[in-house]
């Protein structure tokens, strides 16, 4: 997915969506900016707008295309034993690319995604070239014997030393191999986006 200035989208949407966004030096912009923009009374957003802000975040979050998230949205609603805003968030998370951020082994998603496509991951002992694959409940994801001397994954034991895995993965740092213990786990409260408007804005 094509990505722009990341510093502009992230005032645009009025969220962190990208890491570089959540840096010192991004909030220092963010100041700068709204000294220079004095005290305009903000423009008066529509619902509509509103949701369409929180569908970017969503997006943005994840690194994912229009049409990817229009997919992950029509499964989400057609699971009858599941709350749509529960189920969207766990084909989100259960990403490749996610997982893989998850468990530390990349700062960012994007850089997950790099190492997914470059064919670093493996899922189950076979390497996996796709982001987006589903990853469920059981299975091991490890990086490839092939490409543990790369530089990526090098001084990996600092990296991982203040990364906290959620409760649904597992990370064993001798073999370099983690698992997905269980359907992933969010706290609302640490999404950057309101799950409901998005659902919202799709069944317009």
């Amino acid at each position: 997915m094509k990505i722009g200035p990341k510093y502009k989208i992230c005032k645009r949407l009025g969220s962190e969506v990208f890491d570089k966004c959540q840096t010192q030096k991004f909030a220092l912009v963010k100041e700068k900016t709204k000294k220079k923009g004095g005290s305009r009374r903000p423009r008066q957003m529509s619902e509509y707008g509103k949701q369409l802000i929180e569908k970017q975040k969503m997006r943005y979050t994840y690194g994912i295309a229009e049409k990817q998230l229009t997919r992950y949205v029509k499964e989400a609603l057609a699971k009858k034993d599941a709350k749509p805003a529960t189920q969207l968030v766990e084909n989100l998370e259960s990403r490749l690319d996610n997982v893989v951020y998850r468990l530390g082994l990349a700062n960012s998603r994007q850089m997950a995604r790099q190492m997914v496509s470059h064919g670093h991951i493996t899922v189950g002992g076979r390497k996996v070239t796709i982001p987006s694959y589903k990853v469920s409940a059981g299975l091991k994801i490890g990086v490839r014997e092939g490409s543990r001397g790369s530089v990526l994954f090098t001084n990996l034991t600092d990296k991982l030393r203040d990364h906290k895995n959620p409760s649904w993965v597992s990370f064993d740092e001798k073999s370099l191999e983690g698992e997905v213990k269980g359907r992933p786990v969010v706290d609302s409260t640490e999404l950057l986006f309101d799950v409901g408007s998005v659902l919202e804005f799709y069944s317009r």
